[in-house]
């Protein structure tokens, strides 16, 4: 059996309590002028003042651009680089949420190789490296502090678009846990549901073979055993802690598995891949405005049940990650149970249960599941193959609430 594995991480990650006040010392090894990109929320608060602090305690000159929007509007990338152009920056720093993060990978390609952003949509269209980017998450979610990717609203486009390319891998990661304390409820649900559908959909993410050029190919390979790695160490933490988080935010301990399971997600989807359930989110939350990790969340048993007859092993192995008391049972009976947890856990930090109650209306779902079955990067990782037809059928499903009829899809 020849085994086949990639993984490509940021080249330095830093995790731990209080270590975002090393920020500067590892900017000074990259650069002398930082661009700062982060919103206008958290540039107000005591935390940020400190890390800008030791950045300039470090001998770095900084460039502060507090304007980060949800979901970065495509207009706003091109202003923030065109801003921080004089400035001259030789690194930038992204200090926030994902969308914090994205514009920083973003306002770096655009500062590095010009053009418009639109020249970069897909996938290896980045030509080669860019300003190094430091992330410094205050959510724990995306994982984008670890991945190739940018996400990006296009008023020109219906739907979110993507730049993926190894170029956008931060340079380094620090990944502070003090840093969402105050992150509040709601948020620290959608956000760690994203990170757990992350690691539940690389983990699941089909096997796409031993081709020698797939790495060069394409950003997302399917899974491995290096991504299997990362997954299961974050399925594990986000099952034993997310709802602790939720329900007390002081929580150290549980903040701390939050985080570091959002980043070991992002380790592994950044070479696996996402699949089906965030295929569905793109359509969904353009017509329903609803946040990124919401939907997913949403649609993950859905998705689960449709691939579990694929995914029996796999989902056996994400049972007993989540620490479910189902003795010596069966993969059938692992299968099920893992399930069932995600619902409950899902129910417990308030999860919209249906595509109906997340405000999808019902006229659109052939559309929706139109859009969905077309976008290919992440379809083609779907463990089972999902053709229109099922695709149809798996949100009426997701709509109605009916788990029952997702496997009637996945057996038709």
């Amino acid at each position: 059996m020849s085994m086949f594995a990639a993984l490509r991480p940021p080249k330095e990650i830093l995790f731990g309590k209080g270590l975002s006040t090393t920020t500067g010392v590892v900017a000074a090894r990259l650069g002398a002028r930082a661009l700062i990109c982060t919103d206008a929320r958290f540039a107000s608060t005591p935390a940020f003042a400190k890390i800008v602090d030791a950045l300039k305690a470090s001998g770095l000159q900084t460039y502060v651009h507090d304007r980060v929007e949800p979901d970065v509007p495509y207009d706003s990338v091109g202003l923030c680089a065109e801003e921080a152009r004089s400035f001259g920056p030789d690194v930038v720093v992204g200090i926030g949420g994902g969308s914090c993060l994205d514009m920083a990978k973003c306002a770096s390609l655009l500062l590095t190789h010009g053009g418009a952003l639109r020249d970069y949509y897909g996938e290896f269209k980045v030509p080669g490296p860019t300003l190094p980017v430091i992330a410094v998450p205050t959510t724990a979610g995306t994982g984008s502090e670890a991945t190739p990717v940018a996400v990006i609203s296009d008023a020109s486009r219906t739907l979110k678009v993507g730049i993926s390319s190894p170029y956008l891998i931060p340079a380094a990661a620090i990944c502070d846990p003090d840093l969402t304390i105050t992150c509040p409820p709601f948020l620290t649900a959608i956000a760690g549901a994203d990170a757990l559908t992350h690691a539940i959909e690389a983990f699941t993410a089909a096997r796409r073979g031993t081709d020698p050029q797939l790495a060069q190919k394409h950003v997302f390979i399917g899974k491995s055993v290096l991504s299997d790695h990362f997954a299961l160490l974050a399925i594990r933490l986000l099952g034993r802690s997310l709802v602790r988080a939720y329900t007390d935010g002081t929580d150290e301990a549980a903040r701390a598995d939050v985080m570091m399971g959002a980043l070991a997600a992002g380790c592994a989807f950044g070479t696996a891949g996402t699949a089906a359930a965030h295929a569905i989110q793109y359509p969904v939350g353009a017509l329903t405005n609803t946040p990124h990790g919401l939907g997913v969340a949403t649609m993950l048993p859905y998705v689960m049940t449709y691939n579990r007859p694929a995914s029996l092993a796999e989902m056996a192995e994400i049972a007993d990650a989540l620490n479910l008391s189902t003795g010596g049972g069966s993969p059938d009976e692992k299968a099920d149970a893992a399930i069932a947890e995600i619902i409950r856990l899902f129910a417990a930090i308030g999860i919209t249960p249906t595509l109906a109650k997340l405000g999808l209306p019902e006229d659109k779902l052939d559309w929706t599941a139109e859009q969905a079955v077309g976008i290919e990067r992440l379809i083609k990782n779907n463990p089972r193959a999902l053709d229109l037809d099922a695709m149809k059928r798996l949100m009426r499903a997701a709509y109605d609430g009916d788990l029952s009829a997702a496997a009637d899809a996945a057996r038709g």
